[in-house]
C-alpha cells in the first residue's frame, strides 16, 4: 500500500516514542519503519510503524516549541485531558487482541463482548493515553 492508497495515516503524538514504538511493537504487532532522532538524541521526531497494513506516525511532544503549531494542539492526550479519537482495527480474533494489548500494558476499557451491530467488539486505552478497538465479525446464522 502507498501513502496515497492509504488516504488517511494518523499521527500520534506522546511523551515517550521510544517507549511507545516498544509496545506497539508488543501489543499490536506493529513494525517499525522508520526512525527519525531529534537533535537533543533523546526524543523521536518522527517515526513511522505499520499495524494491520496501515501506516501510523509517531513522535515525541515539544513542549520548547508551543503547544500549537498551526492552530493544532500537538501534545500526548494526558497533556490535554484525555482524546476524542479512537483508532479502530478489524482482527481475526477480537479477544486475543485486547488480552495481547493488555498483556503489553494497555488499559482494557471495555472488554470484548458480542455487538448488536454483529461484531466481537472491544476497546483499550494505551500507556500514552490513545484510545484504540478492536473487532472481527460475528457468524451469521444460516438460514
Amino acid at each position: 500500500m502507498s501513502d496515497r492508497d492509504q488516504g488517511v495515516i494518523p499521527h500520534l503524538v506522546v511523551a515517550d516514542a521510544a517507549a511507545a514504538l516498544d509496545f506497539y511493537k508488543r501489543a499490536l504487532g506493529a513494525t517499525e519503519t522508520m526512525r527519525l532522532p531529534a537533535e537533543d538524541g533523546r526524543r523521536i521526531l518522527h517515526a513511522e510503524i505499520t499495524v494491520n497494513g496501515a501506516k501510523i506516525f509517531v513522535r515525541d511532544h515539544f513542549p520548547e516549541h508551543g503547544s500549537a503549531q498551526g492552530g493544532n494542539k500537538l501534545a500526548p492526550p494526558p497533556a490535554l485531558g484525555g482524546t476524542p479519537v479512537t483508532l479502530h482495527l478489524e482482527v481475526a480474533d477480537c479477544d486475543r487482541a485486547v488480552e495481547r494489548a493488555a498483556d503489553a500494558g494497555a488499559t482494557v476499557t471495555m472488554p470484548p463482548m458480542d455487538a448488536f451491530w454483529g461484531a466481537r467488539f472491544g476497546q483499550i486505552a494505551d500507556p500514552f493515553g490513545h484510545a484504540w478497538s478492536f473487532a472481527h465479525p460475528l457468524a451469521r446464522p444460516r438460514r
